[in-house]
């Protein structure tokens, strides 16, 4: 393994004999690869001499400039994302209900696995970062929040050597954090920086913080799911806005456990924003994309899992076992309003719950616990 942003010999050597980099046991890692983008090519070329698999490991954490000019990695490269800790990796989740199935209209299992409103706030608090795992809840969140300080004061002017003013950066995350897993658009981000912060912040610069955050991979927007209905309503194509880890909106309003508990509302998004990143981890396994549906009379579906060949599932994503008639009545009206082309591709309808146990309703939608559920 070599880290670009700590061996003091690399700036050298990409200058004087690059290649060397790369000789070593395989396969290589090289870690923070966008410090120094111009090694994409080096690698492309040292793959074609080698033609053997898995020579190389690139990993970072951030994307380099659009601006840099990289060839084609077609052939030779394999991208994947990283993302922090699965529930069931933590051990939170028995796996018992698995995505894959639920693509595959398999049945589940009924099973009763209880799991407290504490802690899954304590788990919305705590975050899945690995290196985060063996600390306790307090240490977690202020490792955060430092975190969220580092990307304002830091991160944010490093990533694209354009400087930006870190308070400016802070009001942009808070308002992002307020708005967790809704489509909130620019101009409604301008108004609430506007009213909650008491600070202007212009449109472009607000379009210029989104690009950076997303190439800091501290973000990640969830797409509007395009189909066809048999219905005059419009789809909506605006994404919705997640945190790359939950914990992370929490760190950057500076909120703690009563907050959430107290405020079960707020809470509810950030469990949906929580159950979305799940899903993320669990449809990653399974060659499938994470969505969401939103038209114009008003019904919204929180997450569409539709694989690249074609076969997806629909969920609800609810807090409290209070609110599962509701939604599934919301799933059994958004599927009626699809076409053919659309339901024979349908594999199940699904409401995922904080709390409660995992079963199939007498119409036919599978209610999960999100402590079942797995790849």
């Amino acid at each position: 393994m070599i880290a670009f942003d700590q061996d003091e010999q690399v700036p050298l050597l990409m200058d004087t004999a690059p290649q060397r980099l790369l000789a070593g046991a395989t396969p290589r890692l090289i870690d923070e690869w966008q410090e120094y983008p111009k090694i994409w090519n080096y690698v492309r070329h040292e793959v074609d001499q080698r033609n053997q698999p898995a020579q190389f490991i690139l990993t970072g954490s951030a994307n380099p400039e659009e601006s840099i000019k990289l060839h084609s990695g077609a052939g030779r490269f394999t991208i994947l994302d990283m993302r922090t800790m699965s529930w069931q990796e933590l051990g939170y989740s028995t796996g018992g209900v698995r995505l894959g199935h639920l693509l595959e209209s398999k049945a589940i299992t009924i099973t009763d696995q209880p799991t407290d409103l504490e802690l899954i706030v304590e788990r919305i608090l705590k975050g899945g970062f690995p290196s985060l795992v063996n600390n306790s809840t307090a240490k977690a969140m202020e490792i955060n929040r430092a975190y969220i300080d580092l990307v304002a004061e830091v991160d944010m002017s490093r990533v694209s050597d354009v400087k930006r003013k870190p308070e400016k950066v802070r009001n942009l995350l808070r308002s992002l954090a307020r708005n967790t897993a809704t489509t909130v658009d620019i101009t409604a981000l301008e108004s609430d920086i506007r009213e909650r912060e008491f600070s202007d912040i212009s449109r472009p610069t607000i379009y210029d913080y989104l690009d950076a955050l997303q190439r800091l991979m501290i973000i990640e927007d969830q797409p509007a799911w395009n189909t066809h209905i048999r219905s005059s309503s419009s789809l909506r194509k605006s994404a919705k806005r997640h945190f790359s880890d939950v914990s992370l909106a929490v760190a950057a309003l500076g909120a703690g456990k009563e907050t959430l508990l107290n405020d079960l509302k707020f809470t509810g998004f950030l469990f949906e924003s929580l159950t979305i990143h799940e899903l993320r981890v669990y449809a990653q396994a399974n060659d499938a994309k994470v969505y969401h549906y939103n038209d114009s009379s008003g019904l919204e579906v929180d997450a569409i899992v539709q694989r690249y060949t074609g076969e997806w599932c629909a969920f609800e994503i609810k807090l409290g076992i209070g609110q599962i008639d509701d939604a599934a009545k919301n799933l059994l009206k958004f599927a009626s309003l699809l076409d053919e082309r659309s339901t024979g591709n349908l594999k199940s309808l699904n409401v995922i719950t904080g709390t409660g146990m995992s079963y199939t309703r007498s119409d036919g939608v599978n209610v999960i616990s999100l402590a079942s559920l797995g790849y």
